[in-house]
C-alpha cells in the first residue's frame, strides 16, 4: 500500500516554466555511473528516479557534461522538477547537486537525495530532512558541498552485511530481494509523486513494504 495517496498525471506536454510556477525541485538518485552497477545496491537511488521518471512521464534523459550529471525536468502540478542523476561516481555527488543548484538557483530546502541505506531493513523506506550521513559516502560529500538541511529518502538494502561493506552495496540484489522490487520502486515512485505536488517532504516518515 503506498504511503500517500497518488494523484492524477499531468500531461508531459506541458512547459518546463510557467508564470505560475512557485518552485523549483531538485530530486537527486544516488548511485555510480556504468553498466556494471546496475542493480547493485548502491544503485538504488538511480533506479527509483528511472522508475518516477517513467511513470510520471519525463523527457529523455539529456547529460549536462557541464553540471556532471544526467538530468530531465517537467512541470509537475504548481512546481518545476528536475531529476539528476550524478555522474561522478557516488563519492563525488555533492559536486553535481551544487553545480545544479547554482545554476538553476534552487535552494537547500528544495533538494531531496534519494539513496540506499544499510542502517534500514531491506523493504522498508524512511523519509527525513537533514541528520548525519550515516556513513553513505554520497550523502556524505553533498552535506559537505551544501549543508545538511535538506531532504533524504532513504532505501533500506538491509542490516545484516555478510560481507565487507563496500563489497555488500556495490553487489546486486539476491533473487529473493529481486522478487520485491516492483513494489519497492512503486512505494518510492509514490512517495515522490506526492512530495513533487506539494514540494513537503516530512521528517521521520515511514513506510513499510513487506
Amino acid at each position: 500500500m503506498a504511503l500517500f495517496q497518488k494523484k492524477p498525471d499531468v500531461s508531459s506536454n506541458l512547459p518546463v516554466y510557467s508564470l505560475g510556477l512557485t518552485k523549483t525541485l531538485l530530486i537527486v538518485g544516488l548511485g555510480n555511473i556504468g553498466k556494471k552497477y546496475d542493480g547493485t545496491r548502491h544503485n538504488i537511488g538511480f533506479a527509483a528516479l528511472d522508475e518516477v521518471a517513467s511513470n510520471q512521464g519525463f523527457d529523455p534523459w539529456i547529460e549536462k557534461k557541464d553540471l556532471k550529471c544526467h538530468i530531465t525536468q517537467k512541470t509537475v502540478g504548481d512546481n518545476r522538477v528536475i531529476l539528476c542523476k550524478p555522474t561522478t561516481y557516488m563519492n563525488l555527488s555533492g559536486e553535481a547537486v551544487q553545480a545544479l543548484s547554482h545554476f538553476y538557483k534552487i535552494p537547500l530546502q528544495q533538494i531531496v537525495a534519494v539513496h540506499d541505506e544499510l542502517d534500514i531493513p531491506f523493504g522498508q523506506i524512511r523519509t527525513r530532512t537533514g541528520g548525519s550521513s550515516a556513513g553513505h559516502n554520497g550523502i556524505k560529500s553533498i552535506t559537505q558541498h551544501m549543508g545538511e538541511d535538506y531532504g533524504r529518502i532513504r532505501i533500506g538494502v538491509g542490516a545484516e552485511t555478510p560481507m565487507e561493506t563496500s563489497d555488500f552495496v556495490l553487489a546486486k540484489f539476491s533473487k529473493d530481494e529481486q522478487t520485491h522490487m516492483n513494489a519497492l520502486l512503486k512505494e518510492t515512485n509514490a512517495i515522490l509523486t506526492e512530495y513533487m505536488y506539494s514540494a513537503q517532504l516530512l521528517s521521520e516518515t515511514r513506510s513499510f513494504i513487506f
